[in-house]
């Protein structure tokens, strides 16, 4: 079991019902609440039975479109009905959608009351669990509404990853793929140096929190160094968000996968990375996931429309993190929309 420490909550890596039990216990809740959807009702929570006593259960149903503010309404109202006050808890078990909206929830909720992320998905034990990012989608737009609130404690459970389909597991090791990329060439040269599927998922869970702790503890609230986190994302939200209108929509990290791609290009058009480590994303990143090529297969003009609302913009600027070299990230890069429909072009053909 591996313990990480930030300034006002630890990561629990491995094993860690009986960590989970203690804390719980010795926190004198008045009302535990248990978030779940109908996935990890269903191959989770038996996991926790003997953990959890008697806890208040709130059901939201899964996935992406269900992150909005009707779903929190009905949060809410759960927890009102059944007498949750200032002292209460609410533990967020499953992937990003569950530990964001219920983290978001917890922390408006009279002012907010505690909460602990129990996160289920790779992806969230790697990435949206850790650092306070917490909110839900409006009107189209990803994580538009939102606060930035730290949980209690958050307990990573690599048991949890023989629950998920192969898809999803691959979707999480983008943002592992992505730390790699910003901040530590050593784990580059481990990934590529093996199939994915092969991955010591524990080892790696832990590098890549370490990577994000690191980030995070220097830039809490996102005003500077912390911005390397969205490489990838600028267009990987924007494909995102199309996607979801057609009858192929993309998990989270399969978008992000192929915004790195794009930004990785557009980082060689800065003149910031060289050709050799360009194409070495490309390769790898197309290994990996070689079958998202249609995600690609999008309107430019809607792609550079959703970049123009994204938060991260200032001034109607389109800014981007790119990456200088494999392991080096720099922020706030000011990006023409020409020259991101040309990387989204340049990547489409190289995919075909």
């Amino acid at each position: 079991m591996h313990v990480i420490s930030l300034p006002s909550y630890q990561i629990v890596v491995g094993s860690s019902r009986e960590s989970m039990m203690k804390f719980i216990d010795s926190g004198d809740y008045t009302r535990k609440g248990l978030l779940i959807d109908e996935n990890t009702e269903h191959h989770c929570l038996p996991m926790l039975s003997s953990v959890i006593r008697d806890p208040v259960i709130i059901r939201i149903k899964s996935g992406e479109l269900n992150k909005q503010i009707d779903t929190c309404r009905n949060i809410w109202s759960r927890m009102v009905e059944r007498g949750f006050d200032r002292h209460s808890l609410l533990i967020n078990l499953g992937g990003g959608v569950i530990g964001d909206m219920g983290g978001f929830c917890a922390s408006t909720y009279m002012r907010g009351i505690h909460f602990v992320q129990v996160p289920t998905t790779l992806l969230s034990q790697v990435d949206a669990s850790i650092g306070g990012k917490l909110g839900i989608d409006f009107n189209g737009l990803k994580n538009l509404i939102g606060l930035f609130r730290d949980p209690k404690a958050i307990f990573v459970d690599p048991v949890f990853l023989a629950t998920l389909p192969i898809r999803e597991l691959r979707s999480g090791f983008a943002e592992i793929i992505k730390h790699a990329l910003i901040a530590d060439r050593k784990i580059w040269h481990r990934l590529i140096g093996r199939d994915w599927s092969t991955t010591p998922w524990e080892t790696e869970i832990v590098a890549s929190i370490h990577v994000k702790k690191n980030i995070v503890e220097k830039d809490p609230y996102e005003s500077g160094q912390r911005k390397i986190l969205n490489f990838g994302h600028s267009i990987g939200h924007a494909l995102e968000t199309l996607a979801m209108e057609t009858h192929s929509p993309l998990l989270h990290g399969e978008a992000i996968a192929l915004g790195m791609m794009c930004e990785a290009h557009l980082s060689t058009q800065k003149g910031l990375l060289g050709t050799r480590d360009f194409e070495a994303i490309i390769n790898f990143l197309s290994r990996v996931f070689d079958d998202v090529h249609h995600g690609l297969q999008v309107d430019e003009d809607k792609v550079i429309e959703v970049m123009r609302r994204d938060k991260k913009n200032k001034d109607q600027k389109l800014l981007l993190s790119l990456i200088d070299s494999i392991g080096s990230c720099r922020y706030d890069c000011d990006i023409q929309a020409v020259n991101i429909k040309k990387s989204l072009h340049v990547v489409r053909d190289m995919l075909k």
